[in-house]
């Protein structure tokens, strides 16, 4: 029987996972989270951070990447194992890695030839392009669409049905907002909005 997983955060994202988990028959033993430890979330129970069983593993359901950031040093530290989740309607293209404790969403689609580092996510129903790179703990949000060959560098956020296109590179800790079209690379630390995308402001991913 497969080990239990626990799920680092247990709002709205770490719901998405245990639905996720649910799909593909991974068993949850709980949810990890500081300010609803005690108590239970879907009929589970709700441990602090902390608490995690030395070896077991987890999965940071945590859309917030500096939060993800932090958690997965914590429980690293701990001696827990980042566990990657893949919903069984994604499709996962051939000759494409997933790093540890990636989530990737019913409905989601990871072409060929695809990277994506520790502790990213794909949401539900969000496409990533061929030979794309994806740092670490990027996130696409649900209806992003990621073009081929992109680079979106580590905490970068691609927001709801934001599209980045082909062969472009978003910069560490950016935040490309829902709707918005990325014709041109994205510095780093900035949000961008709008068709086609421009920058709003410094973002605080960091």
């Amino acid at each position: 029987m497969t080990e239990s997983l626990w799920i680092a955060g247990a709002g709205g994202v770490g719901r998405e996972a245990l639905d996720t988990a649910l799909a593909a028959g991974v068993p949850v033993a709980g949810f990890l989270d500081d300010r609803a430890h005690g108590g239970t979330v879907r009929g589970l129970p709700v441990l602090a951070p902390d608490r995690l069983p030395a070896g077991a593993r987890y999965l940071v359901g945590i859309a917030d990447p500096a939060v993800r950031r932090r958690l997965a040093a914590l429980l690293d530290g701990l001696g827990g194992a980042a566990t990657t989740l893949v919903h069984p309607r994604a499709l996962i293209a051939p000759e494409t890695e997933l790093g540890p404790g990636c989530l990737v969403m019913g409905g989601a689609y990871v072409s060929s030839g695809v990277r994506l580092g520790a502790h990213s996510q794909v949401h539900y129903n969000a496409t990533v392009g061929h030979d794309s790179v994806l740092g670490e703990r990027v996130t696409v949000y649900p209806g992003g669409n990621v073009s081929g060959s992109v680079l979106l560098e580590d905490d970068t956020t691609v927001g709801s049905n934001a599209v980045v296109l082909q062969g472009r590179k978003v910069g560490r800790g950016a935040f490309v907002g829902a709707a918005a079209v990325v014709t041109r690379d994205v510095a780093a630390d900035t949000v961008v909005v709008g068709t086609p995308a421009r920058q709003l402001r410094r973002s605080d991913a960091r």
